[in-house]
């Protein structure tokens, strides 16, 4: 069986750790995955009466983007606790109207690195809320949180920690096992 997965990262910074991580995760996908990255800097913020009015080209086109994957692979940095605005935006746009909502059922992976302690944990969680509403299907495990990300990662850019890219291949690999299951009976 053959998947395509979309991957967001959560961060518009040029040199972001968890658009890298997204990228290692992206190359680590088993044979027959295909994969893409949704751009997220050309939205605006969410407001019901520009909704109403003229709905975005750039929240229409992740809509798509999201519909055509079988999963979706979102990288995220932790902001005062949380998921970042630029990633709850998009959320908020992609998920209106809710009858037109592509994250219904939705398979799904989330890594995180942090140049803290904790690595982005409570931004994985935070999705992981917000997920409930949408009726997204989470992976479990294994969870991948990059803490003290600035010491995992080279001057190129390059992901130096081998146990790290071994669990990102184990998430890859479970994510498409996930998503197999998940996979509606014909």
């Amino acid at each position: 069986m053959s998947f395509h997965f979309l991957g967001i990262s959560g961060s518009l910074r040029k040199g972001s750790f968890n658009t890298m991580l997204l990228k290692v995760a992206l190359a680590s996908v088993p044979e027959g995955v295909t994969t893409e990255i949704a751009e997220l800097s050309d939205f605006p913020l969410y407001n019901a009466d520009v909704e109403a009015a003229s709905y975005p080209a750039s929240a229409s086109r992740l809509k798509e983007q999201i519909r055509r994957a079988d999963a979706l692979i979102i990288a995220t940095p932790e902001y005062n606790y949380s998921m970042p605005g630029v990633l709850k935006n998009a959320i908020d746009w992609v998920s209106r109207p809710p009858k037109d909502s592509p994250f219904f059922a939705k398979p799904f992976a989330i890594l995180s690195a942090s140049t803290g302690m904790l690595g982005g944990a409570r931004a994985q969680y935070h999705l992981r809320q917000s997920a409930v509403f949408l009726n997204m299907h989470p992976l479990n495990r294994p969870e991948v949180i990059v803490a003290n990300a600035a010491s995992k990662f080279d001057t190129e850019g390059n992901f130096t920690d081998e146990a790290g890219r071994e669990l990102i291949r184990k998430q890859m690999a479970a994510l498409v096992e996930w998503t197999t299951i998940l996979q509606p009976k014909s």
